[in-house]
């Protein structure tokens, strides 16, 4: 029952990661393809309805994570307190940097919104992926189940790494590529004219340079955790998840050639998901490894609550994401369309 959990959880992290995952995309690039008024009033309709919906998900995922493995959600927000801290900042500044503006008269305050806004989303993206690189990488679970990491010591990984090193950096500045790619994605797909012209050129070389990062980010995870590909090699079918990265990829490129806007979108969401998917099968059964001491690792097995709970867990769990996916099929259907210059914010064409 154990397993099924974990799918569980990482489902719900990747739909996270998928949906709100272009939000902070968007918020990344949010100055870079709207440098006027008009246009950045574009950019934040595009996202308007949906943005603090998709926030939901990571909710949830927390909320399943501490019934179905209680132990791992124990050590994780303890021992991550500091970068959990921040990223609770990070995402109070960004709802304020798109709620707060609209209140607030003085063309310089809604500048500093802006910003607040466009460093929350790109920073979100860079401390999730560094949490992705924490988990990989280890951390030092001591006897008792617990741990706790500065926010960085030499910037080395090591026993003695903090939260954050040079190998989980570079996985927070991968994510933000994956992210700002995605968001661009998603733009070209929802926006018309100079909005949509600048938001197609950001893609066309986050689509180029997303080969590249995922090549150098397996290289340097090989050479944090030379044993990361073991899993691959002992179950070949999880060779397909790396095979439907490159399909993603090459997707993309062509999607991006033709102006097929929604398949460009659609092998976007693929790569992020085939991406978790790879990094996944690659930790299963540990959800946590020990560093120095892989026999202190937290796995599906050491850290799941009880089968009778996890059962009785599952119906409930089925019926809720069934009535919250009529409810988001109901949203993105209502919000289909693209978002035109000038319009209310409810008029799509």
């Amino acid at each position: 029952m154990e397993n099924i959990w974990f799918l569980v959880v990482a489902l719900m992290l990747a739909t996270y990661v998928v949906l709100d995952g272009f939000d902070l995309g968007v918020g990344a690039l949010y100055k870079i393809v709207a440098p006027t008024a008009d246009e950045r009033s574009v950019v934040r309709r595009s996202i308007g309805p949906v943005w603090d919906a998709n926030e939901v998900w990571l909710l949830a995922a927390g909320g399943t994570m501490y019934f179905a493995f209680p132990s791992l959600y124990a050590a994780s927000f303890s021992g991550f307190y500091l970068p959990l801290m921040l990223v609770l900042w990070l995402l109070i500044g960004r709802a304020l940097g798109l709620e707060l503006r609209g209140y607030l008269p003085d063309t310089l305050a809604k500048e500093i919104c802006d910003a607040v806004f466009t460093v929350s989303s790109a920073l979100l993206a860079v401390v999730f992926g560094a949490a992705l690189g924490n988990v990989v990488r280890g951390v030092p679970i001591d006897a008792d189940g617990y741990f706790f990491l500065p926010l960085w010591t030499n910037f080395w990984p090591g026993e003695d790494a903090g939260v954050l090193d040079v190998y989980t950096v570079f996985c927070g500045v991968v994510a933000l590529l994956a992210l700002g790619t995605h968001g661009a994605h998603y733009l070209v797909l929802k926006t018309t004219e100079a909005v949509q012209s600048r938001a197609r050129r950001v893609a066309v070389w986050g689509t180029r340079l997303l080969p590249v990062g995922t090549l150098a980010s397996l290289a340097a995870t090989l050479a944090v955790r030379p044993r990361v590909l073991d899993n691959f090699r002992a179950q070949p079918v999880g060779v397909l998840l790396p095979l439907l990265v490159v399909a993603s990829l090459a997707t993309m490129f062509w999607a991006l050639h033709r102006r097929n806007e929604k398949l460009a979108f659609v092998a976007s969401c693929s790569y992020l998901i085939a991406m978790l998917g790879g990094a996944a099968f690659a930790l299963y059964p540990t959800l946590l490894t020990s560093v120095p001491f892989p026999e202190r690792s937290l796995t599906v097995s050491n850290s799941a609550t009880g089968g009778y709970a996890m059962r009785v867990g599952l119906t409930w769990w089925i019926l809720g994401v069934l009535l919250v996916s009529v409810t988001f099929h109901f949203l993105y259907r209502s919000f289909r369309g693209k978002i035109l210059p000038g319009a209310d914010e409810h008029e799509h064409e």
